[in-house]
């Protein structure tokens, strides 16, 4: 039982973070007897391998640069691919930008709010809102299930300033 739970657990945290409206009411029932095995350890969700040498990175902006909003961001990779949220083609993932933030857990799947922003339909560019002031950005790729590779594919965290357009 615990075998079939992991992977509709896995799939229903992959929905979430895309920023699908969960189902009202829960698809499975919860068990209704705790065994001494269930309680002992936390599942722990698996990870794809990233390959030796592969990397994300910022083809732009530029750390330190200045720019004014929208802020045109380009995502590089090399020694993966691209795929979009879903397709479990070997040596890929898909992108997600980091907005004024640390690292999440890199054990679960990336969250999505507006601190992390995800790119499941495999878009490796992006014209994002911010508001004038310095900002931080890194990226983060993730599986198909949105769950960091291991080890994880992290870009360099860069700061910009953007300048408001009223002068």
């Amino acid at each position: 039982m615990k075998k079939r739970i992991l992977p509709i657990l896995a799939f229903a945290l992959a929905v979430a973070a895309c920023g699908e409206k969960p189902a009202e009411k829960p698809v499975a029932e919860a068990p209704t007897e705790a065994t001494a095995e269930t309680q002992a350890a936390p599942a722990t969700l698996p990870r794809t391998a990233s390959l030796d040498g592969a990397r994300v990175f910022f083809i732009s902006p530029a750390d330190g640069d200045t720019v004014t909003s929208p802020v045109r961001i380009e995502f590089g990779i090399e020694g993966m691919t691209v795929a979009p949220a879903g397709d479990n083609t070997p040596h890929s993932g898909h992108h997600h930008l980091l907005i004024d933030t640390g690292l999440p857990d890199l054990a679960l799947p990336i969250p999505a709010d507006a601190n992390h922003v995800h790119f499941g339909d495999g878009s490796t560019s992006t014209e994002i809102e911010l508001e004038p002031g310095q900002h931080t950005l890194q990226m983060l790729l993730g599986d198909h299930l949105h769950i960091p590779h291991d080890p994880p594919l992290t870009s360099d965290r860069i700061t910009i300033t953007v300048q408001s357009t009223v002068e």
